[in-house]
This record gives structure tokens, sequence and C-alpha cells, in this order.
């Protein structure tokens, strides 16, 4: 740990000083607003339809003309990601301070590890600040009082969605460390962002259905498997997952993921889920993140010790 604590104390005053965050926090609080504004507006037509965890659907519910919070968290994470590490090591060694810096009495492994885990800090601060101004200012325009449940699964989706913020700075810092200028990078990391977000389900279903075909004799049989391989193929993609995620933990009336077989819900009480076990439909969901995490940190990691560094 030589050497580290003054880099991440440099790494978390070059995020905070830069223009770049500044233009992330403005950007986000933007949309943060308009959601909430928008969620405001159409809060009694969501009530309609339920009466409970009301407080809840100012995050999930949409305007007329703008998404839900979590809808834009959930598309936009991926840039915050991708924007705090697209040049993490690479514009290093473009203006030459890299082998300054590996020249001090410190490890070369606390280099990367004070970048990434100084994304990570700015990442898990922007996510909970943005959670707690729209809680807060959700409180005062609406006057609702959220109960204890209601603050844990908040709590609990705001955690979940910095975690998936940083599986893309894995990746990008990863894409900075193989890649030697910084907009290859930038572009490599969007490029896949842009695939796993937009064109992973038209993907999945393509290869599902020509494994699986849905016509002639064999598709009454071959649904049930069709949709299955469809799944797993989209929950390669962290947004996919996310999305999976999301809906569970705040939306206590979504009792499971996936498909869902009618013998299931036979005999099953209609209620709400309770916290604990909304959190344990999910546990698998965040561990999968947190895993995809830290293999692309590891990868980075080992490109990273094995690269020559020189002037």
């Amino acid at each position: 740990m030589s050497g580290f604590t003054a880099l991440y104390r440099k790494e978390l005053t070059d995020h905070f000083s830069g223009v770049r965050v500044f233009l992330i926090f403005c950007l986000m609080f933007i949309v943060t607003a308009m959601s909430l504004n928008g969620a405001i507006g159409n809060l009694s037509d969501a009530i309609a339809d339920s009466k409970e965890y009301v407080f809840l659907k100012l995050f999930t519910t949409s305007g007329d003309s703008i998404y839900s919070f979590t809808t834009f968290l959930g598309f936009f994470g991926p840039i915050i990601g991708i924007a705090l590490g697209f040049d993490a090591v690479n514009n290093e060694k473009s203006q030459g301070t890299l082998i300054r810096i590996a020249s001090q009495p410190i490890y070369r492994d606390a280099i990367i590890n004070a970048k990434f885990l100084a994304g990570c800090t700015v990442i898990f601060i922007l996510t909970f600040v943005l959670g707690g101004f729209e809680t807060g200012v959700g409180i005062i325009k609406t006057g609702l009082r959220p109960g204890p449940e209601e603050f844990g699964r908040i709590f609990i989706y705001l955690l979940f969605s910095a975690v998936y913020c940083c599986v893309w700075l894995a990746m990008s810092v990863f894409f900075s460390v193989i890649c030697k200028h910084a907009a290859t990078a930038a572009i490599s990391g969007i490029s896949i962002w842009l695939f796993l977000t937009m064109f992973m389900s038209l993907a999945a279903q393509g290869i599902a259905n020509a494994i699986y075909p849905l016509t002639g004799w064999g598709a009454y049989y071959n649904q049930y498997k069709n949709y299955s391989l469809q799944i797993g193929l989209n929950r390669i993609s962290p947004y996919y997952l996310y999305s999976e995620a999301v809906s569970i933990i705040m939306d206590p009336s979504s009792r499971s993921v996936g498909l869902v077989t009618e013998s299931q819900y036979s005999g099953a009480v209609v209620s709400y889920l309770s916290i604990g076990q909304s959190v344990l439909l999910i546990w698998p969901h965040l561990v999968a993140m947190f895993a995809i995490a830290v293999v692309l940190f590891a990868i980075a990691y080992i490109c990273f010790m094995k690269q020559e560094i020189r002037a």
C-alpha cells in the first residue's frame, strides 16, 4: 500500500477539480430534476393503479415526454463510468507523467488501484447525491413520507446502481490500459455500451430463433426453450441485469424474474414482497454485477503490471 493514499487523494482531487466531473454532475442533476418533475405530474395516475409504496413511484414513474429516474440512470450510468476511466492510464502515458509517478518509491499496483478506487468513489458519491436529491425534493414537493422499507429499497437501488456504473468504469480502465490513445479507448467503450444496451436483445432473439425456430411443426415445443435461451443471452448484458434487478427492488408487487409458469402462481397469496424477499430475488444479479466488475479490473490490473513503462 506504499503511496496508495497519496495517489488516491491526487486522483480524487483531479476528478473534483476537473471540468469533466462538473459537467457530469450538472447533466445528471438536470436530468434528475426533469424526471422528478415528470413523475410528480403523473403521480396521480400512478397512485390510481396502486396506493401502496407510493413514494417509490417518484423513481419509476415517467412523465408525458420524459423517462423515469431509474430509466435515465440505467441509460446514462455507463456513460459516467466510461467518461471517468477512458483516459485513466493512456493519458498519463501521452503526457509523460506515468514514468515520473512510477519512478517514485511506490508499488506499481498502487497506481492503477488508486485510479480505479478514486473513480468508484466519485460514482458512489454522485449516485447517492442524486438519490438524496430525488428523495428530498420529492418529500418537499409531494408531502409524502416514505416508510423505513421504502428507504431501504431506495438505498439498495442506489447501491446496485453504483456497482452497475463501476462495471463500466472497470471496462473503461481496461481499454485505457491496452489502448495507446484515449480516443480509441473511449470509442471502444461506447461501442460495447451501445451493443449491449440497444442491440443485445435483437442478437439474442436472432440466435434463439435460429436454434429453436418458432415456425413449423415444432414451434409449440420450442417456445419455452426459445424464451429461456433469449433470457440467458440477454443476461450477458449488464444493462439487462440492472433492469431486471431494478424492476424487482423498486416494485414490491413483482414476485419473480424471467419466465414464470402457471404452476408457480397456483395457490400463491396475493401480497407484496418484503424487502428481504426482494433482495433474495436480485442477490444473484448483484453478485454477477460485482463479479463482472472484479474480473474486468483484474484483467486491466494484470495487463498494466505486465506493461513496460518507459519515457
